[in-house]
């Protein structure tokens, strides 16, 4: 299968309709998939053949979600890229992946120009401005004279169709080959279980009901499995995060309308809100934790909004109970990491509210989820280890890197690096990141558990935890704070907040004050970074 069908399918079962908002412009479902098939005729023309790289560096715009469709059309593999990254990121990335091709804006040429110097291989670069530079092409110009239709390429389920750089926290980023399959099983599953199973769609009218023989009718109101056509979704997460992509699939598949915004801002995101009447917001922590505490919240009607799911990093209990207090909506945590093709599981199954401080059950029936020890034994309800998962959503394994593959899955099962437990119910709960677990004088201290207490405090406003060198118990705890007010509360306070929560080992030995604290493209707090700041 290709899961560039997924654009024509959408035409196919719900006519045209306005797919799209851009920049205060709609775009009808048809335009942006003829927008698509110029652009893959126009990419086959340049030579770019099935199995071939191509890269969009790009934030959010219309341009970036036609460059998905094309390349998954003609069978090329997407390497979707970070525009923040540096000059010797892109290098690495643009060598790494052998990029035939890349979509980006002009904006971005002069460190383009630079990174190309050390891949040979990158033939074309497209610019999306209205000129483009010397040694680009245009976007625009390269599509204009291309036919609005386009052959689907015939690709195996097993074909590569996304490669996602993960952030290198000790050594460069490894490519996530992500297949056709996986993105299919996963999009359709997501649909399946949480679309269909937990929400039905009111229905009013003559119901005929079978009466000796003679049909009768009957004036009811009943439910019916389905999905409503009349959700709007904000996208404000980087499409070219693996989250990103996942929500686009998801609006081809159910006839669902997007409203995309080009970069985070929580402003921008409230008008969004209030201007279009979104039912549906995406989000991480920082995005929940910014609107709640934004100057001009109260000038906005918030009141359309029916669905907030929560991802990336752990959702703050101080903060999700803050927001349903305020909204009267619940937050839906869920979980997930590109090599399981981002999505894994979520609260928002099974028509009950969520469990606050849990990631949620496993929302594919095809998938498996569970809790090894370290010596990949499965542990009981209630256990801690690492969360594990087998099923058609693991990735195919990391590009050109058979030995971190082969440590990465393991008889069949991905070692996701994340610690957590699971309740007798079946949901997961997150305790923390291997690799950022503390270990003060042979205990065991997970960050999360510390920037929650931190959270509970009026005055935080965001909060990391690290683990520094101690002389005599290997490792102490620090924090690193945002405060709503610079200035409203000192380090002695929040150390002393700290004692009356926490036992003395899992203390804050310091803490220090930062403007804001360092975040990655979808606004996760980066512990990787706090070990930086001296």
């Amino acid at each position: 299968m290709n899961i560039g069908s997924l654009a024509d399918d959408n035409i196919r079962r719900f006519g045209e309709y306005d797919f799209v908002c851009f920049d205060g412009r709609w775009h009808t479902n048809v335009a942006m998939n003829q927008g698509a098939n110029r652009l893959g005729n126009a990419l086959k023309k340049l030579g770019v053949k099935k199995g071939d790289r191509v890269g969009v560096q790009l934030f959010n715009c219309t341009e970036l979600i036609q460059t998905f469709f094309a390349a998954f059309k003609i069978g090329a593999i997407l390497v979707p890229i970070n525009p923040s990254l540096k000059t010797p990121e892109l290098a690495y990335i643009y060598r790494d992946a052998g990029l035939s091709a890349l979509v980006s804006s002009p904006d971005d040429f002069g460190g383009i120009r630079e990174a190309r110097k050390e891949a040979p291989g990158l033939a074309h670069v497209i610019s999306t401005g209205p000129q483009a530079p010397e040694d680009g092409l245009s976007f625009n110009g390269i599509c204009a004279a291309q036919p609005d239709a386009l052959a689907l390429a015939d690709t195996d389920n097993d074909d590569t169709a996304v490669m996602i750089y993960t952030a290198g926290t000790t050594g460069n980023p490894k490519g996530v080959m992500l297949t056709h399959y996986n993105w299919y099983t996963h999009v359709t599953g997501y649909y399946d279980l949480v679309f269909l199973d937990s929400w039905g769609v009111s229905v009013r009218g003559e119901i005929r009901e079978p009466d000796g023989g003679q049909a009768g009718k009957e004036p009811r109101e009943g439910e019916v499995f389905g999905v409503s056509r009349d959700r709007v979704s904000l996208i404000t997460l980087p499409l070219f995060h693996g989250y990103g992509i996942f929500a686009l699939n998801l609006e081809f598949l159910t006839g669902g309308k997007l409203v995309v915004i080009n970069r985070w801002d929580p402003e921008e995101a409230m008008k969004s809100i209030e201007t279009y009447r979104v039912t549906d917001f995406r989000g991480v922590p920082t995005m929940y934790i910014q609107i709640l505490n934004h100057p001009s919240l109260a000038k906005y009607d918030l009141r359309s909004l029916r669905t907030c799911i929560c991802g990336a990093a752990p959702m703050p209990l101080a903060v999700a109970r803050a927001w349903k207090e305020k909204f009267g909506i619940d937050i839906w945590e869920g979980y997930g990491l590109s090599e399981a093709t981002t999505v894994n599981c979520g609260n928002i199954a099974e028509r009950r509210p969520p469990k606050y401080g849990s990631i949620g059950k496993c929302y594919q029936k095809c998938n498996a989820i569970k809790i090894f020890d370290s010596q990949n034994r499965e542990l009981p309800a209630g256990q801690t280890g690492e969360i594990v998962i087998r099923g058609p959503g693991v990735m195919k394994g990391y590009w050109n890197k058979p030995v971190e593959t082969a440590a990465a899955i393991r008889n069949g099962w991905l070692h996701t690096g994340d610690v957590g437990r699971m309740d007798d119910d079946g949901y997961l709960y997150i305790t923390d990141r291997k690799k950022d677990l503390i270990i003060r004088g042979g205990e065991n201290i997970y960050p999360k558990e510390i920037e929650n207490i931190l959270y509970r405090h009026p005055d935080v406003l965001e909060a990391g935890v690290i683990g520094v060198p101690d002389p005599v118990y290997g490792e102490s705890v620090k924090a690193f704070v945002a405060l709503k007010t610079p200035g409203s509360v000192t380090e002695e306070e929040l150390l002393e907040f700290c004692k009356k929560e926490l036992p003395s080992y899992k203390r804050p030995k310091a803490v220090q004050f930062l403007e804001s604290l360092p975040k990655s493209a979808v606004g996760k707090i980066l512990r990787r970074e706090l070990r930086n700041i001296k």
